[in-house]
C-alpha cells in the first residue's frame, strides 16, 4: 500500500528545496577524521564507486597538500570516470590551490583569500567558501563577509555547525537571512555533538540551502556529522518520489556494511533504515496492525531499501495475530481458537526465557501435529 507522508513538503515555498538539494558526501574528508579511520587506496576507491553509484552528486575528499599519499589517492579518483563531481578542502593558500588544480579535481572547499578565490575562478574550478563555527560568530560579520565573497563569483559559500550547537530554529534564522543576502548556492556541514545534524540539515533545505555535506554512519571528528542514511530517511520521508528517483535505496545496507567494517564498529542496532531492528515490531497489538496495514507503524516502507520487515512473536507480549501470520507461513492449518491455545503455550514458555523462530516453528509443528495426528 503506496502511503504518502503528513509530513512532507506540503506547502508551497519558493526558497525551500527540500525536493531540490545536493548530497556532498564527505566521507573521504570528514570521514577520515574518525578516531578508527584508515582508508588504503583501494578503500577508498571502493567507497569512492559505491557512494557513485549510489547517486551522490559530489564526493569531497581529503586535501592534496595534506600528504602525498593523499594526493595520489585524489589523482586515482578523478581518473575513474565517475558521475559525482569531485572536491577537496584546502587552506586559501596558492600552492596547495596548485596542487588541488593538478589532481583534476571538480571544485575546492576553502575559507578567506581574495585573490585565492579569484585564481580558482579564472582555471574553471568550481568553488566554496566557508568559514568555521558559523553559529558562534558575530551575525553582521558574518553576512557582509558572505555578500563580499558571493560578489566575488563563488559557485557556493559554506555554513558550518562546527562543534554541534546549533537547533533547528537557529539554522533556520541563519539560513533564511542568508538566503536573502547572496545569491549563489547555500552548503551546510552540521556536526552531530547534541544530535541535531539529521534535522538541521533538513531544515537548512526549507529556509533555502542547496548542498548538504554528510559521511557513512556520520563518521568524522568527535562524534562525526549527519549520517548519509539518516538524512536520506529524511528526505524520503518528505518527498519519497523525489529521493526514489535520484537515489539507488538498495545500496544504502551495502553502503553502511561496508564503512563499519573498514573502521572496525557495529552498525547501530537503532540506526536509521539499516539498523538490525528499525523494521522489527514485537508488540501484539503492533504486530497485528502491521500484517494489516504497514503504514500504521512505518513511515518507510523497508522494501525500497531493500530491507525486509520482521515481526517478532517469540516472546511474553506476542498476540495471536501474529502467531497466526507465521502458522500461514509454515503452511499449517489451524482454526484460530487453537492459535490462540498455541500462542498461550508460546507466552508461558516465553516467560522463562525469549524464543528463537526456530524453537516457535518447532513448537507450532509439535502442537499441530499433537491435534491432527502424525499424517495429516
Amino acid at each position: 500500500m503506496e502511503f504518502d507522508s503528513p509530513y512532507g513538503n506540503k506547502y508551497a515555498d519558493l526558497l525551500s528545496n527540500v525536493s531540490n538539494f545536493n548530497i556532498i558526501e564527505s566521507t573521504l574528508r570528514e570521514g577520515e577524521q574518525f578516531a578508527n579511520a584508515f582508508f588504503t587506496t583501494e578503500s577508498k576507491i571502493k567507497i569512492a564507486k559505491m557512494l557513485d553509484e549510489f547517486g551522490v552528486e559530489y564526493l569531497e575528499l581529503t586535501s592534496p597538500a595534506a600528504s602525498e599519499q593523499s594526493r595520489q589517492d585524489i589523482k586515482a579518483i578523478t581518473s575513474l570516470g565517475l558521475n559525482a563531481k569531485i572536491l577537496t578542502h584546502t587552506r586559501c593558500h596558492m600552492d596547495d590551490a596548485k596542487i588541488a588544480i593538478d589532481t583534476g579535481v571538480d571544485g575546492i572547499d576553502c575559507y578567506w583569500s581574495s585573490s585565492y578565490l579569484n585564481f580558482l575562478s579564472r582555471k574553471g574550478i568550481e568553488v566554496r567558501f566557508s568559514s568555521e563555527d558559523s553559529f558562534r560568530s558575530d551575525l553582521v560579520d558574518l553576512l557582509n563577509l558572505y555578500k563580499t565573497v558571493d560578489k566575488l563569483g563563488v559557485n557556493r559559500v559554506g555554513i558550518a555547525d562546527t562543534v554541534g550547537c546549533a537547533n533547528p530554529r537557529q539554522v533556520y534564522e541563519l539560513i533564511r537571512t542568508l538566503r536573502g543576502v547572496v545569491s549563489c548556492d547555500i552548503e551546510c556541514h552540521f556536526h552531530n555533538d547534541t544530535g541535531c545534524a539529521i534535522a538541521n540539515a533538513y531544515t537548512a533545505l526549507e529556509a533555502g540551502a542547496t548542498h548538504i555535506d554528510t559521511s557513512i554512519l556520520g563518521i568524522g571528528e568527535r562524534n562525526g556529522i549527519t549520517p548519509l542514511g539518516g538524512f536520506v530517511a529524511k528526505m524520503y520521508v518528505a518527498d519519497k518520489r523525489y529521493v526514489s528517483s535520484k537515489y539507488k535505496l538498495e545500496m544504502l545496507r551495502e553502503i553502511d556494511n561496508v564503512i563499519a567494517n573498514e573502521v572496525e564498529i557495529g552498525v547501530p542496532f537503532n540506526n536509521y533504515i539499516t539498523g538490525f531492528c528499525a523494521f522489527t515490531h514485537k508488540a501484539g497489538i503492533h504486530a497485528k496492525a502491521i500484517l494489516n496495514n504497514p503504514s500504521t507503524y512505518e513511515i518507510i516502507r523497508p522494501e525500497d531499501f531493500g530491507m525486509t520487515r520482521y515481526v517478532s512473536i517469540g516472546h511474553r507480549l506476542t498476540g495471536w495475530n501474529a502467531v497466526k501470520d507465521r502458522v500461514e507461513q509454515l503452511d499449517l492449518v489451524m482454526t484460530d481458537e487453537e492459535i490462540k491455545a498455541v500462542t498461550q503455550k508460546i507466552k508461558t514458555l516465553a516467560d522463562i526465557k525469549p524464543l528463537g523462530i526456530e524453537e516457535v516453528d518447532t513448537l507450532l509443528r509439535d502442537y499441530h501435529r499433537e491435534i491432527y495426528g502424525r499424517n495429516q
